[in-house]
């Protein structure tokens, strides 16, 4: 844990940690919450209720299968496994994950619905680990802003008008939370 993570225990405030596309975290932390931002993309997060651990990963595109090398992180199918192999080096056991998707717009028209293509990709991949999907927001027309508790499986989901292209372009720049309304709590089940 770095000094600032301490310190922001020691206080009791959360840590905001944001997962970039490409790019997995998992955590046990309570005062830790994990962020990102979504348009055809998907996040995956992942929790062990037993063990109190839980992870989120941000993936740009699905299958890549026989990818190698650096571009591999963008595709889902490594993305997942980097996920999971994550969680049970941490101490997660796999029959106990339960998991909750988000992302997969549609926010072009016009063009392949890549956000689609993602969201199904995610779903298959998890009926195939018999991990279930306890709940979610995945496709649509909006991007979304998403925050997890990993220690906790709470997640929270801020949907984007479909007008605030230019607040996600700036959002996925820098990796600031951007201004909005509309957060939907999702909890799943126990």
């Amino acid at each position: 844990m770095t000094s600032s993570a301490a310190s922001a225990a020691l206080e009791g405030r959360e840590m905001r940690v944001h997962v970039p596309q490409g790019e997995f975290q998992v955590s046990a932390d309570p005062h830790v919450v994990l962020a990102t931002t979504l348009g055809s993309c998907i996040a995956a997060c992942l929790h062990d209720p037993v063990a109190k651990l839980g992870g989120m990963n941000h993936f740009l595109l699905p299958d890549g299968d026989g990818m190698d090398g650096p571009e591999a992180v963008r595709y889902g199918a490594f993305a997942m496994e980097l996920l999971v192999n994550g969680l049970l080096r941490a101490g997660a056991r796999r029959d106990r994950l339960q998991a909750k998707l988000f992302g997969g717009g549609h926010l072009l028209d016009g063009l392949t619905n890549i956000g689609d293509q993602n969201a199904a990709f995610a779903e298959r991949f998890l009926e195939r680990e018999g991990v279930p999907v306890l709940c979610g927001s995945v496709r649509g027309v909006h991007a979304r802003r998403l925050q997890y508790w990993p220690a906790t499986g709470r997640a929270r989901a801020l949907a984007l008008a479909r007008g605030e292209a230019a607040v996600f372009a700036r959002e996925t720049a820098r990796g600031a939370p951007p201004a909005g309304s509309g957060a939907l709590e999702l909890f799943g089940r126990p």
